[in-house]
């Protein structure tokens, strides 16, 4: 199946091309990055470009993976947007993604983690995954002020790719390990394990995941 990643999460995003088949294999096929605050001017030239520089056209996705938050609503409302039009037109199927996910898989080891996003505002985006063999085990995801966090830290790992908030579970003596933020091929994988699974979402049903913050706080801080 040739899978089109998305993601529009954060100041920067991309999209990837890989070729997925049997036993979770997935091929990267080519990444295009996307530039923070032009992602309705770039997003569909970049798909169209990306697509056309490995002899492939729309006709030939086979399914997506994009990220649904949290992150940018602004940024997410765009990607999911094309997602859900490409998709409703190809008859094709979707895997959402969520970027705390895609954090707690760059785990080098088992067992718990927790995975810690910068949600603005003091906020910190916390997801509670269990990391195996078979993959990432959504445990909880929430949003709690940075106080309430750094108050509240269990001594399981803490992944993040925000400098600031390793800095301070540092300060605080807390396990961390920084890591890069994920992009789209690591969406790729994901959501290619997704499908595989039979846990797809239809164009109609996908929806951003804000992670406890609500859509009129979002329209309050994006304007």
């Amino acid at each position: 199946m040739l899978l089109l990643a998305v993601d529009t999460s954060g100041k920067l995003g991309s999209i990837a091309l890989a070729q997925c088949g049997p036993h979770d294999a997935c091929e990267i096929i080519g990444v295009a990055a996307l530039t923070g605050g032009t992602f309705s001017a770039e997003l569909v030239p970049q798909i169209a470009a990306l697509l056309e520089k490995h002899n492939f056209s729309q006709a030939d996705i086979g399914g997506f993976s994009v990220v649904c938050g949290p992150g940018s609503f602004t940024g997410l409302r765009i990607g999911l947007a094309v997602v859900k039009a490409l998709a409703d037109v190809l008859a094709k199927p979707i895997a959402a993604v969520s970027m705390l996910e895609a954090v707690a898989s760059e785990a080098d080891s088992h067992g718990r983690v927790i995975a810690a996003l910068d949600g603005g505002r003091n906020e910190v985006f916390l997801g509670e995954y269990e990391v195996s063999r078979p993959g990432v085990q959504l445990i909880s995801e929430r949003l709690l002020t940075r106080s309430e966090w750094l108050g509240s830290a269990s001594d399981a790992v803490i992944l993040t790719a925000d400098l600031a908030l390793a800095e301070a579970a540092q300060a605080k003596g807390l396990p961390v390990r920084k890591v890069d933020r994920p992009r789209s091929e690591v969406i790729a994988r994901l959501g290619w394990q997704r499908i595989a699974a039979g846990d797809i979402v239809s164009a109609e049903a996908l929806e951003a995941n804000y992670t406890g913050r609500s859509e009129a706080e979002l329209f309050v801080k994006s304007g």
